[in-house]
């Protein structure tokens, strides 16, 4: 074999004359007049290799073809001034081919693996050749940068990166597990880990002091565009650590990560309350590119005369105001009306254009002699209903709006912190509530005094990372004591023998002398997709799944056979 002397990103001018030897696929080929063109591929890069007619290796031509793996020796020479491509680092030479060696032959790629065309479904099939297209390869490998930062980055702080079990317990709340069945105590299952929070706690109590650890999760719930069943996540606990020390340590590794990979400076993080993302922007993450916000105007003294959007009692009315929504077709707007119906909200709205007002609300304000002070072009839309169900409902109109409208910077990287979520939810399927983030949430311990006849006014010390209005991560402060956990776990109607069965290691280890502890978790996945301005997680992580939690590739999940199973104590009953 001809082994390699330089990787494809090495070849350059300043090897103008010397002989090398270079490995890689057969990106494309050329035929011009007798002239051979190829060009070789490897992750580094792409070089043109010459084969002329004149040259013994010229014959070899004819059984190449792409894909083929190939090494290639030849001399650099420079290319002609009009045939240069300063896009290319070796874009100013090429190789002109003495020796060839066919390395492996293939056969054609059912996709393409130079363009970013095809069908999905295909593309995920045959990933290991999808993953030679460019993109892909950069975006892998931005993704081990990012690791690799992260990992500097958290060792120079003093924490460890300990790995936590991947079988363990089942302890269901939140997501579905997935459950493995143990052979040797049959009937018995171990669940992989949603996320390693009872562990990490524990090596708080086991002394740690900092932990950290880019660990795998796995949740089986329904799919999207943004989640997988099976991803990665940063996971980080700190003892004798408060809310403040936490937002520090992942403030600092979120702004070193853009500016050392990115190049962009974020500036400092401000902190928002959850109460207030809420009321300004409708969301607990709030996209901040663009400057649209609710406005409250419950009180209002043109709120009365709003007479089929007034609000009743315990009721809000707000709006938003949309720069260039006059442009918004009257189909757009009663498909907002519709949907407030659906919601049970009333819905109005009015839009200035050349100085004339018109709309559903527009003779409402002139008989009340409103100065309604919308810009030429501008669109208001207003929304009366119960508070917590108008400002999700403005908050999705807003987000549409943007889209729509093409308001959002791109360019911008917009990063907050949202504070103090609530601590419980109500589950309508259950009938109960149960804890918004988890349960080993340290609530606000007065707020347990003052409420609890509603359990939804009971805060957290929580807080989410949020970027370019993705939920980038969550942490909160650990409760530390088992007087508060298991209060915590009668709150959300666990009882004590269910805490026992479900938690009791846990519980018990709280009785050895706990730290107060707090930390945080970051989808690493996301991460990756929002630096690079990418939508879906699938084209940063290597082998995917489809929306439905199959590999298209591997053909999994899949059927095991009848030993398989009787081996592990299991019967199926199939429906006919």
């Amino acid at each position: 074999m001809l082994k390699r002397t330089h990787k494809l990103n090495e070849i350059n001018d300043s090897l103008i004359g010397e002989v090398v030897i270079i490995n890689g696929w057969v990106d494309r080929m050329r035929d011009l007049g007798g002239i051979v063109f190829s060009w070789i591929r490897d992750r580094y890069g792409l070089v043109q290799v010459v084969f002329e007619p004149q040259k013994p290796v010229y014959k070899s031509v004819e059984n190449l073809s792409n894909e083929y793996v190939v090494a290639v020796k030849g001399v650099v020479r420079e290319r002609p001034e009009a045939a240069k491509n300063p896009k290319l680092k070796s874009g100013n030479v090429e190789i002109l081919a003495e020796e060839l060696e066919i390395l492996a032959e293939a056969k054609t790629p059912p996709i393409y693996t130079n363009r970013e065309e095809g069908n999905e479904e295909a593309r995920l099939k045959y990933r290991y050749l999808d993953l030679r297209h460019s993109t892909l390869q950069r975006n892998l490998i931005f993704r081990h940068r990012v690791a690799h930062f992260i990992r500097e980055y958290m060792n120079s702080k003093d924490f460890i990166e300990i790995e936590t079990p991947y079988l363990t317990k089942s302890t269901p709340e939140g997501a579905r597990d997935f459950l493995v069945p143990s052979r040797l105590k049959k009937g018995s299952f171990y669940a992989l880990p949603q996320s390693p929070q009872i562990f990490k706690q524990l090596l708080m109590i086991s002394g740690f002091d900092r932990y950290y650890q880019i660990v795998r999760c796995f949740r089986d719930e329904d799919l999207r565009a943004d989640r997988q069943p099976e991803f990665t996540q940063i996971d980080l606990e700190m003892s004798f650590a408060d809310q403040s020390d936490v937002l520090e340590i992942v403030s600092g590794l979120v702004k070193g990560l853009y500016e050392e990979l990115v190049g962009v400076n974020v500036g400092e993080i401000p902190v928002m309350s959850y109460s207030e993302a809420m009321e300004k922007y409708g969301s607990d993450k709030p996209d901040l590119r663009f400057e649209i916000e609710l406005q409250d105007i419950t009180h209002e003294t043109f709120a009365d005369e709003m007479k089929f959007l007034a609000p009743l009692e315990n009721e809000a009315l707000k709006s938003i105001k949309i720069p260039n929504g006059g442009s918004f077709s009257r189909k757009v707007l009663d498909s907002y009306v519709d949907s407030a119906k659906s919601e049970e909200l009333r819905l109005g709205w009015v839009k200035k254009i050349n100085g004339d007002f018109s709309g559903s609300l527009a003779r409402i304000f002139r008989s009340a002699g409103v100065n309604l002070e919308l810009k030429d072009g501008e669109l208001m839309i207003a929304c009366a209903g119960k508070r917590s169900a108008v400002n999700k409902f403005l908050g999705g109109v807003r987000l549409d709006a943007a889209k729509r409208l093409n308001l959002v910077d791109r360019e911008s990287v917009r990063i907050l912190w949202v504070v103090d979520f609530p601590m419980f939810e109500w589950n309508e399927e259950e009938k109960r509530y149960q804890a918004q983030h988890h349960p080993f949430t340290m609530p606000y311990v007065e707020d347990i005094d003052n409420h609890l006849n509603d359990l939804s006014k009971i805060r957290s010390h929580s807080y989410d990372l949020v970027i370019n209005g993705w939920e980038m991560g969550s942490g909160s402060v650990r409760i530390h004591t088992r007087k508060l956990q298991e209060k915590v776990f009668d709150l959300i109607g666990i009882s004590e023998s269910e805490a026992k069965t479900r938690f009791g290691f846990f519980l018990e280890a709280f009785e050895y002398g706990t730290p107060p502890h707090a930390g945080f978790a970051m989808g690493f996945d996301r991460l990756i997709a929002v630096m690079l301005g990418l939508s879906s997680l699938r084209d940063v992580i290597a082998f995917p799944k489809t929306t439905s939690g199959t590999d298209l590739m591997a053909g999994a999940p899949s059927k095991v056979s009848e030993a398989q199973l009787k081996e592990l104590g299991i019967k199926l009953e199939v429906d006919e």
